[in-house]
């Protein structure tokens, strides 16, 4: 009976854990107001607070965002929210968060989080305007506002001052051209309704991924119960590592064969946003970061084991890889040479969205290559032979950083010995 209820029981659990997020973040809104406060004041722990529950929200509730449901879960938790907006992974404080209509924001996008400094805590309200982009990983700073059409790259900052249709990359950012493509806008930015009806149904499927989750939890506790009856709580104990282990080796399997069965091999390409591609690789998505992460993935950071599981999803690895990350989004574009490193926190960006198109291209780290500490590296670039690169770095989309060479920044640059 518990393993029938799981599928229940997620369901549940996700709408009761989302009601207490959208309460808790609507009480801590109540008094909150732009300006500089002391770290340790009533409005610099509600700040505070409120984005260590949008943070959370982001883990629990994943298979809600970059949704059609997202735009009206940040309305819900107080944000202003346009029209025809698309807004992945964003954290964002929603009392000072305002995006206009069409707007995209894009993964792990920060938004009017507070800014520290001397003991004090600075806050204000951020704004997107109409049609504006922002990229993995960008940020809008406390009073700072990205006008319409305008774009910051990935891993970048909003400049203080901008104007309309400009484009931005670094930190502290500098002007970026960008040439504007040209893409059917019934799969862009004015989809009809039956693509809004299959779009819904694709991300509804999403669930079934929590549902796993519970699953699998469930049948980790039953084992456990089922050691303490039959012999004793230290058995129970004492094999419960093995348990884990066990619960972790299926949900990898478990994520493998979703992302064969829902994407199959995914080579270099683009989709429009509103499009089956598209839709279903965040399916596919949603069972690694609901299903193999927790159990499976974040454990096994940096050992030989996650490789063989990356390698089930279509990365090619080399021997002696060390690699601290899972985030290959389409790991089949993936490669990693003999003795290359992903270090902790990196994002092998095998995808963009410019203009609501995805374009997909490959990434190559060659044999003793580095990719430092929560490092970004974009499509179509490659880290030759024994090249490091630095930590919080960006590798622009066609870069090729030399054999033998160290680079760091945003974008990077020569990195002096």
């Amino acid at each position: 009976r518990g393993l029938a209820m799981a599928p229940v029981a997620a369901v549940a659990a996700m709408a009761a854990f989302a009601l207490l997020i959208l309460v808790a973040v609507r009480l801590l809104s109540i008094g909150m107001r732009a300006g500089v406060y002391p770290v340790r004041s009533r409005i610099g722990w509600q700040v505070w607070a409120t984005e260590r529950l949008m943070d959370s929200a982001r883990t629990y509730l994943f298979p809600l965002y970059a949704s059609l449901l997202t735009p009206w879960w940040f309305r819900a938790l107080g944000a202003r929210i346009g029209r025809g907006t698309e807004i992945s992974t964003a954290l964002v404080i929603p009392k000072f968060t305002s995006v206009g209509d069409d707007s995209f924001l894009a993964d792990d996008t920060l938004m009017a989080s507070y800014e520290l400094g001397g003991g004090w805590m600075r806050v204000g309200e951020a704004k997107v305007g109409k049609r504006a982009f922002l990229g993995n990983s960008g940020m809008v700073a406390p009073s700072r506002k990205l006008p319409k059409n305008s774009l910051v790259a990935v891993l970048s900052s909003a400049p203080t001052k901008s104007k309309s249709g400009s484009s931005w990359l670094g930190s502290p950012p500098v002007r970026l051209r960008r040439t504007a493509s040209e893409s059917d806008t019934s799969r862009t930015f004015a989809p009809p309704t039956r693509l809004r009806v299959a779009r819904g149904v694709v991300e509804t499927l999403r669930i079934i991924a929590v549902m796993v989750s519970f699953g699998i939890g469930v049948g980790v506790l039953f084992a456990l119960q089922s050691l303490a009856v039959t012999t004793n709580v230290l058995v129970a104990a004492a094999c419960s590592g093995l348990i884990l282990l066990a619960a972790g080796a299926v949900a990898g399997v478990i994520a493998a064969i979703a992302k064969w069965t829902v994407v199959g091999r995914i080579r270099a390409s683009e989709h429009p946003l509103w499009s089956s591609f598209v839709w279903r690789n965040e399916l596919s998505d949603a069972f690694v970061e609901t299903v193999a992460a927790p159990w499976f993935a974040n454990a096994a950071a940096g050992t030989p084991v996650l490789n063989l599981w990356l390698r089930a999803l279509g990365a090619r690895i080399g021997r002696g890889v060390w690699c601290e990350s899972y985030w290959l989004p389409e790991a089949d574009l993936v490669t990693l040479s003999d003795g290359a490193t992903v270090q902790r926190g990196c994002v092998v960006q095998t995808h963009l969205f410019h203009d609501r198109v995805m374009a997909i291209d490959s990434v190559t780290l060659a044999a003793g290559a580095t990719l430092g500490p929560h490092c970004v590296a974009l499509p179509a670039s490659g880290i030759e032979t024994s090249a490091t690169v630095g930590p919080a770095s960006l590798v622009m989309r066609g870069d090729v950083v030399p054999a033998h060479t160290r680079w760091q920044g945003n974008p990077i640059t020569p990195w002096p010995r």
